[in-house]
């Protein structure tokens, strides 16, 4: 982990899910996320104390396990609040609803692992809540209610909005809840004007409209995959195992679930739009292009 300063009060620790830091004053801080577990939050708390600093709050921006896997022992270590908007705060709350709404029922063993469940911790809404400085946007179609921070040196923390270009060309899905929304961000975030733009998951840029383009391309060409696979009628395991084929992926429980609740995410756009419908033949669930 790496603190790296990019304003006179935002900071951010580059980490496989980067981590915000705001200064509120020359002794308190914030934290945007926490990271993907106990022992990044682990490495956050040392960092943090390293400076001099105490975290006097942690923003999570959605519940993605990744996102507040370090919540518990900050909190517990600290005794900071944590903040979260609307159902992420239910999800941050109760943890369990992750692998269970990835799996649609109670999740089994090998699915409540670190990487879709992490511990519990107290959150408190974060209207009305935000220090001065600090404003959080709406950045849905990822997950449910994900926000981004932008901070008062024009810095932005824009979650999981986007994916880098590597993980673009080499997995070609990311999970996205809703195709509809999550477009909508991406136009979104082209009319954004600030000093830094800092995604979860790729390097901090002063441009993102490359980025923008290349994750909108991305979903465009998967929405078109899935319907030509649909001019004949196929069931939902049909189109999931024709993705992980064309694209090289490899199927575990984890993938299965994230993908899974993707392409039906993709399905259900498509639906809507009017593209593709579905009929039950010999109780199956049969798609077709319309």
């Amino acid at each position: 982990m790496e603190l790296i300063k990019v304003g006179e009060k935002t900071y951010y620790i580059k980490n496989p899910t980067n981590i915000g830091i705001y200064k509120v004053d020359e002794e308190n801080v914030y934290l945007i996320d926490s990271g993907n577990d106990k022992d990044a939050g682990k490495k956050i708390i040392k960092i943090v104390e390293e400076q001099g600093w105490k975290i006097k709050g942690i923003i999570n921006t959605h519940s993605n396990a990744d996102h507040i896997g370090g919540n518990k022992v900050i909190q517990d270590r600290t005794g900071c609040a944590i903040y979260a908007y609307n159902i992420e705060k239910s999800f941050t709350e109760n943890p369990i609803l992750e692998p269970s709404f990835l799996y649609g029922g109670y999740p089994f063993k090998d699915l409540r692992n670190k990487f879709l469940l992490a511990k519990e911790s107290t959150v408190t809404n974060i209207e009305n809540n935000l220090p001065e400085g600090l404003e959080y946007i709406s950045l849905k179609g990822h997950f449910f209610d994900m926000i981004g921070i932008k901070t008062s040196d024009d810095v932005y923390f824009l979650a999981d909005s986007l994916f880098s270009e590597e993980t673009i060309m080499k997995y070609h899905l990311f999970f996205i809840y809703d195709v509809r929304e999550y477009l909508n961000t991406l136009d979104y975030l082209d009319t954004l004007k600030g000093s830094l733009f800092i995604p979860s998951h790729c390097e901090a840029s002063t441009d993102i409209k490359l980025l923008t383009s290349l994750n909108r391309n991305k979903i465009h060409e998967v929405l078109e995959v899935i319907t030509k696979y649909c001019e004949k009628e196929v069931t939902f395991e049909e189109i999931l195992k024709y993705i992980f084929d064309k694209y090289s992926l490899v199927m575990n429980a984890n993938q299965y679930v994230l993908i899974g609740s993707t392409i039906r995410s993709y399905l259900s756009y498509l639906y809507d739009e009017g593209k593709i419908t579905y009929e039950f033949k010999d109780n199956k669930m049969l798609w077709k292009k319309l």
